[in-house]
């Protein structure tokens, strides 16, 4: 299946009862060998198949002019989906949203949503962009200032001053300043705690490795690492180690995403704080889309544009529990039983007030 997706494969699936089954294609942002994107089409896959749809990913390797690229083919081409789906990422969506105009596409944002600077534009140019369908974003502000809280939290309580460094993800990535500034905010709450330096990672282990070498030399006495993602993590986990500093025990580390990896490192230690759960976004949106393509309304509460609290802290235990389940193709989950469909008209998508344990 992964090889499938990562190829962007079409996976063709049994109509629904009378009709064509819906199409969606997925701009996905990531590389297609990067476990968090690749886990997230996992998900995204699993639903398309519980709810009888099909789904096509495409991946943009990270490249914003491959994006548009993909996009414009898409939009323009023979084979136009019904939904595509798209990502924020690099501030590609009003430019897709520009193209998507007057094709029949229906489009859907997920993981990172419009800027206020980019919806103030586009809601006041509506004959040069249409009205995209829905957005889900998870909650990344609330992520960030809880993994700095959480960490201070296991801090001795005679720690005095501490030194703290933060790997973000990339300048132009809504969901990387979200969560930066969740951590800036939690600073307020924690003066004994000193930032020496926020460094942009490029979600790279690499880039994180080689950053963090540098900062310690700079400062050497830092006992709290913030991340935005694992990779970077990890990365910053090995400077440490190359150091003779032993992650868990000499330095307290925190990070995004609930890759196999990271659960491991958050059972044994080498996380402090890990959150993790945003990769469920997208199949969410699958169900959105499945309910609209059935004449549905998504907006049963008045909003296309959702904060989902999809990112949860995860301790061993769940850890632990996660792991089992990221070995499921469905990952255990019954996605017919979060749509609308046959449901009151007084149903609202429970993934949208509250994280869905597993």
């Amino acid at each position: 299946m992964l090889k499938a997706l990562c190829q962007g494969l079409c996976l063709s699936l049994p109509l629904m009862a009378g009709a064509q089954a819906a199409s969606v294609v997925f701009l996905n942002p990531g590389y297609s060998n990067e476990t968090f994107w690749v886990d997230y089409s996992r998900f995204m896959q699993a639903a398309a198949t519980d709810l009888g749809m099909q789904l096509r990913v495409q991946y943009s390797e990270r490249r914003a002019d491959l994006a548009l690229t993909q996009a414009r083919a898409l939009l323009h081409g023979a084979r136009r989906p019904d939904y595509l789906v798209l990502v924020n990422e690099q501030y590609v969506a009003p430019e897709i949203i520009r193209l998507s105009r007057g094709t029949g596409v229906k489009l859907f944002l997920v993981n990172n949503g419009l800027t206020d600077s980019q919806a103030h534009s586009v809601q006041a140019q509506p004959d040069k962009y249409p009205e995209v369908l829905g957005t889900l974003v998870s909650n990344d502000e609330a992520a960030g200032y809880q993994m700095l809280k959480e960490m201070v939290a296991q801090l001795p309580a005679n720690a005095g001053a501490v030194d703290l460094l933060a790997f973000a993800g990339v300048k132009t990535t809504p969901a990387s300043q979200l969560r930066e500034q969740g951590m800036r905010r939690a600073l307020a709450d924690y003066p004994q705690v000193r930032l020496r330096q926020v460094v942009y990672g490029g979600w790279s282990r690499q880039r994180a490795f080689e950053q963090a070498q540098l900062l310690l030399q700079r400062y050497p006495e830092t006992r709290l690492v913030w991340s935005a993602n694992d990779q970077m993590a990890f990365g910053a986990m090995q400077a440490f180690e190359a150091a003779g500093r032993q992650p868990g025990r000499d330095a307290i580390f925190s990070a995004v995403n609930s890759s196999p990896e990271a659960l491991r490192a958050r059972i044994d230690g080498r996380l402090g704080v890990l959150m993790g759960g945003h990769f469920t976004l997208g199949g969410w949106a699958m169900v959105m889309l499945h309910d609209d393509a059935l004449g549905l309304a998504l907006d049963r509460d008045g909003r296309r544009e959702h904060s989902v609290p999809a990112l949860q802290l995860i301790d061993p235990a769940k850890a632990r529990r996660w792991l089992r389940l990221l070995e499921q193709d469905n990952h255990g989950i019954d996605f017919q039983r979060y749509s609308a469909e046959g449901r009151p008209a007084d149903f609202r998508y429970p993934f949208l007030t509250s994280p869905v344990d597993y």
